[in-house]
């Protein structure tokens, strides 16, 4: 694969600077690297695979220069407002923000799932919710298998989906980021409520999952929660099918499929947690087992560190995609 001039964009933030993480570790092939971020973090400084770069404020001739693939990582106003400037400029867009996610022109992409998707798009793709990712990626080998019918989501999140405030408020126990505090707590809040009851997360992960699987018929529900933890969220997934099956079809189809490690052990204590899946890239699952409320019905746990696969690390696999289309 041939060298591309990058851009990343909120590199001195949470996600931002994951991405250069995992960029270094993937060793992408980068021939020209720039940092890009608000004025206020303008001027600092950060290193890359040994070699110190300085951080641009972001302004509209960022985009001015050779830039092959931006990635953006500095939250929904930003991108909206910079996105389509870059993409006007020629640059192949990585958006992490939930702006562009449920545009018909915008692919939402998982590359274990869908990385076919990346081929109609008109320079911007975007990177699905952290809790939408690592359920998808468990219900797309089922719903092939089976067909999903309808799909209950209960998440437990982890307060590094919040960025920096939320570390801040669990760790300091502060009342600043969150309505109430964090520690010793669970809020059933995340993002803004909407008039029909729900938060705008849980819609992201209703219509990001049809979106995503290529299903509108598949019926979805969503509670989503943030709990004190720091990194990795998990969810509880409760999924109806068409067709019948056997446990054993389900833990194969699990244990087959891209980026799932299966951790299903009970009498052993055996299972997926925050803790052993914070820093890795996979989406561990476990629990799994019949739900004899309904037919065809089954009940998995899905964890996964939320900074990385379900951000820095998926957007970086997309960009890995478009730098082959970049050809």
């Amino acid at each position: 694969m041939k060298k591309l001039n990058l851009a990343v964009v909120g590199a001195t933030g949470l996600v931002g600077s994951t991405i250069l993480k995992i960029l270094a570790e993937r060793d992408f092939p980068i021939e020209n690297l720039y940092l890009l971020s608000s004025k206020k973090s303008a001027g600092s400084k950060v290193e890359f695979k040994g070699v110190e770069y300085e951080v641009e404020e972001l302004t509209e001739n960022s985009f001015d220069k050779d830039i092959d693939i931006a990635l953006f990582a500095a939250g929904g106003a930003v991108s909206e407002k910079f996105g389509p400037i870059a993409v006007e400029k020629g640059v192949q867009v990585v958006d992490n923000s939930s702006v562009f996610r449920m545009n018909d022109q915008v692919p939402l992409v998982v590359p274990e799932i869908n990385p076919e998707d990346i081929e109609w798009s008109k320079g911007l793709v975007s990177n699905p919710n952290c809790s939408t990712i690592q359920s998808v990626i468990p219900l797309k080998p089922l719903h092939d298998k089976f067909k999903i019918k309808r799909v209950i989501y209960s998440t437990y999140q982890s307060v590094s989906g919040s960025g920096l405030g939320g570390l801040r408020d669990l760790e300091e126990g502060l009342v600043e980021f969150y309505p109430y505090q964090i520690a010793y707590n669970a809020i059933p809040h995340i993002d803004s409520f909407l008039e029909n009851g729900y938060t705008k997360e849980e819609i992201k992960m209703i219509d990001e999952t049809k979106k995503i699987l290529h299903d509108d018929n598949i019926k979805v529900t969503a509670t989503t929660v943030r709990v004190p933890v720091k990194y990795a969220h998990s969810v509880s997934i409760n999924i109806e099918f068409e067709k019948e099956f056997e446990l054993e079809e389900v833990y194969k189809a699990l244990e087959e499929f891209p980026g799932i490690v299966v951790e299903d052990d009970g009498k052993n204590n055996v299972y997926p947690m925050p803790l052993n899946a914070e820093g890795k890239d996979e989406v561990f699952v476990g629990r799994i087992r019949r739900d004899f409320s309904i037919e065809n019905g089954i009940n998995i746990w899905s964890v996964s560190d939320n900074i990385r696969k379900g951000a820095a690390t998926n957007a970086v696999q997309i960009a890995e995609l478009v730098a082959k289309k970049l050809k």
